[in-house]
Formats: structure tokens, C-alpha cells, sequence
């Protein structure tokens, strides 16, 4: 039997690895995909203007054929959609508006626009590509453009509202089949870090047309910014208060606690004179010591989440390398450190082989080594373990030696022979004693 052997990793181009995945699918090559027909063709993305320069809005970032190379590699799962000719901000309307955008980008942008939609058709880029790959392994590399630097190229108050509709837009778009990292309580709707993504990039939107003076939008996006809140909060402190939903009230602090920091990312982009804006205090440091607004529930949330998740972290950069993972949405990770039933996932997914289900637990082993305090991985390799051993003992014996030593230590087996349930009653039991010490 073959085993897996360590080797370092080759980094290549987004195009190299894209034609990885849609080799390993069995598609067809990058030019011959449809909606991205064309895309090596010189020219693709240009818009001449003098001479023969050529200059895009997005010249200082990454160029939107590059953003569209790395939705398809991280997320080769992703439905293919009718390529629709109306203009990119149209598109993004409906729960399905970011697959609309991602289908219909290569088109729309070929032919050319003046540099404010030029703009507006960069930013729905980015934040469709976002949408679709933030709870992926290897999310798109946008976060900072569309939490501030796109927007400080804002000046026109037309383009400022284009852009803040399109992304109120973006509030209603699925998770479905992108994301299993949703917490769904009563009629307040899912609660994941979509939101606090999506928070960030309102909240930035907020601080643009306070520094524009646009007071109608900033009001408008305050106000959209404080119902999100409100509803997080909500579905939070009914789960605090009620037995059984000790695991959900976990999620949500932190989901939560992770949403708060997007906002204050926002907010850092925000110019010195609205840094003084009354929006500043109702919305920046909630999860520290800003405890006025939303009756101090957020620092609950963030007080749980410093003593039961916050070693989980959301990242999972142990697993980013392993390309079997992006193959199926059913492989997407759910919150840690609830990872039992992803684990027995990964032991009996159709779409794994041995040896890739053996790369898998070779790097959970050593994200079990690498991070200090996390329960997520031995939880996962507990799970592929008690669910499918078969499956778990053939992936032992294709290890490299030194983790399939690091699996027989002491310590690591005493890690994961702790039970489903027991674990999962030892988290509860944190909830149960924050109600108690809050006398809630």
C-alpha cells in the first residue's frame, strides 16, 4: 500500500491551480469553460483611453480574472448559471444574485465601461466572489478592498449609492450549498459569519457617505447596520436563556464575537473627521468595552467565546493545502469545535480516496500540534475514528511515521477517546455556569 509522503508545497499561478481542479472534476480546460471563455485572450479586461496605455480602477489589486480563477479553485462546486447580459449591480438581486454576477462578470467586463461603473462592476465582483468562498478553505483575498480601499475611490455621491444598494442587496443572498457554519433559531434566520462579512462592507459604505456628507445613504445604512445587530442579538440571548440550546448559544458567541471584528475592521478605514461621527459609538468595539448599545449582550456573547471557542479560530490554515477538501460542498467544515460528524464525513464521503482521506488526517494531527488550546481537530479525528473505522484505520496505515506516532501518543489517544456526548455536555456545562455567575 502506498503511504503518504510529506513533500514541500509548489506554489503556482491562480490559472495553474485552476486547471489543477478542473482536471481533477474531469472538465474541461479553463478555456473552454463558458463563463470563462476567453479569459487568457490579451485584452479581456482593457480599457484603452490614451494612446496605447491601459488602465483599470483595479490596477493596484488583484485583477477581476484572477478573482473569478480563484472562485472556480476553491469552489468547483458551485452551480453553473445562465450568463445574463444586464449590468453586474441588477444581477446581484434575489438569494442567487452572486452566482448571477460571478456567470455574467467575464461578458459584462470585456466590454469596457467608463471608470466609475468600471468600479461599481469590480466591487460586485469582489463581493460575489466573497459570498461564494468565505466559508470554503481558501477564501477569496478581497476583505480589505471591499472594506475600504474601493470605497476610498468613491467620490461621486451617484456611485456611493450605487454601491451601497448593491450591497443591501447582497444581505439577502443564500447560503445554501456555500456554507455550514449557520445557526437558524426561531423566525431571526441564519446567523454566520456571512453577516459579519456582509456587516463590514455596509459599515464601510456607512463611513463613505458620512465623509461624502450623503446624510439620506448614511442614515440608510446605519440603519441597516443596527437591524442586523439587533437580530444577532436577539437570537443570541433567547438561546442564552433557554435549555437546550447551550450548543447553538456557543455557535452564535462566535459568530457574533468573529461579526464584531469585521465591523471594527470597517471601521478602521474610516477617514480622522468621521471617526467622530456619533455612528462610531453605536456600532465600534461592541465586543470590548463599548457595553452601552444592545444592552451589553454582545459582551456576554464575547465573554462565552473567550472562555469556550476562541482557541477554534475560523481560518483553518492546517487544511488549506488539501485540495480533495474543495471538491463538494458536503465537505465545507462546520464551527468548530463541533467537528464528530464532519470527521465521520471525511471517512465516508464518495469523493475521497484513501490516500486523500489519509492527507486529511495527517494535517488535522498536526493542526492538533500547532494550535495551542483547539478541540476542533481531535474532535474530528475522534469522529472519522468512531464512524468510519474502516475507513480511519486504512488512512492510519498510509500516514507519514512521525504523525501516525504523534496519533499513538498517550495524550493524544486520552484527546480523542473522549465520547461525542461527554464532549459535547462538557461545552453545554460553560454555558450552563456564564447563566449562572450573570444569574440569568
Amino acid at each position: 500500500m502506498r503511504r503518504l509522503r510529506k513533500c514541500a508545497y509548489n506554489y503556482v499561478g491562480p490559472g495553474q491551480l485552476l486547471h489543477d481542479v478542473l482536471a481533477i472534476k474531469g472538465r474541461p480546460s479553463l478555456s473552454e469553460v463558458p463563463s470563462f471563455a476567453g479569459s487568457s485572450v490579451p485584452g479581456l479586461f482593457e480599457i484603452c483611453h490614451s494612446g496605447d496605455l491601459v488602465s483599470h480602477v483595479w490596477d493596484e489589486w488583484i485583477a477581476p480574472q484572477t478573482i473569478l480563477e480563484l472562485v472556480r479553485n476553491t469552489a468547483p462546486f458551485l452551480p453553473a448559471f445562465p450568463i445574463e447580459s444586464a449590468p453586474l449591480p441588477e444581477l446581484g438581486e434575489g438569494p442567487l444574485g452572486f452566482l448571477r454576477i460571478l456567470a455574467a462578470a467575464p461578458s459584462v467586463l470585456e466590454r469596457g465601461a467608463n471608470p466609475e461603473e468600471e468600479l461599481l462592476n469590480y466591487f460586485a465582483v469582489c463581493i460575489a466572489a466573497h459570498h461564494a468562498t468565505v466559508a470554503t478553505f481558501v477564501p477569496t483575498d478581497v476583505d480589505t478592498k471591499i472594506r475600504g480601499l474601493i470605497w476610498r475611490k468613491v467620490r461621486a455621491r451617484d456611485l456611493l449609492r450605487s454601491l451601497i444598494d448593491l450591497t443591501l442587496k447582497m444581505c439577502a443572498w443564500s447560503l445554501d450549498g456555500i456554507s455550514t457554519r449557520a445557526t437558524t433559531l426561531g423566525d431571526w434566520g441564519p446567523v454566520s459569519g456571512h453577516n459579519g462579512e456582509w456587516l463590514s462592507v455596509i459599515t464601510a459604505g456607512l463611513g463613505r457617505a458620512l465623509k461624502l456628507g450623503d446624510d439620506e445613504y448614511a442614515e440608510k445604512a446605519a440603519t441597516a447596520v443596527d437591524a442586523e445587530l439587533r437580530r444577532e442579538t436577539d437570537s443570541f440571548a433567547f438561546a442564552f436563556k433557554k435549555n437546550g440550546l447551550e450548543l447553538d448559544t456557543l455557535r452564535l458567541a462566535a459568530s457574533l464575537t468573529h461579526n464584531l471584528g469585521d465591523v471594527d475592521q470597517a471601521i478602521s478605514f474610516w477617514t480622522m473627521e468621521t471617526m467622530t461621527n456619533s455612528c462610531r459609538a453605536r456600532f465600534h468595539r461592541l465586543a470590548h468595552e463599548n457595553n452601552r448599545p444592545y444592552n451589553g449582550t454582545f459582551q456576554t456573547a464575547a465573554l462565552l467565546y473567550k472562555e469556550a471557542m476562541s482557541a477554534e479560530g475560523h481560518r483553518h490554515y492546517p487544511l488549506r493545502h488539501v485540495k480533495a477538501l474543495r471538491r463538494s460542498a458536503d465537505l465545507l467544515l462546520p464551527l468548530g469545535p463541533f467537528l464528530d460528524d464532519w470527521g465521520g464525513v471525511i471517512g465516508s464521503h464518495p469523493s475521497l480516496n484513501s490516500l486523500e482521506r489519509a492527507e486529511v488526517l495527517d494535517e488535522m494531527i498536526r493542526g492538533c500540534r500547532k494550535i495551542a488550546g483547539q478541540q476542533g481537530y481531535y474532535r474530528a479525528v475522534a469522529g472519522f475514528q468512531s464512524k468510519a473505522r474502516s475507513a480511519f484505520d486504512t488512512a492510519v496505515g498510509l500516514l507519514p511515521n512521525a504523525s501516525r506516532k504523534e496519533l499513538k501518543d498517550s495524550a493524544f489517544q486520552k484527546q480523542i477517546a473522549v465520547q461525542q456526548g461527554s464532549f459535547e455536555s462538557m461545552m453545554k456545562k460553560k454555558v450552563i455556569g456564564l447563566r449562572f455567575k450573570l444569574k440569568i
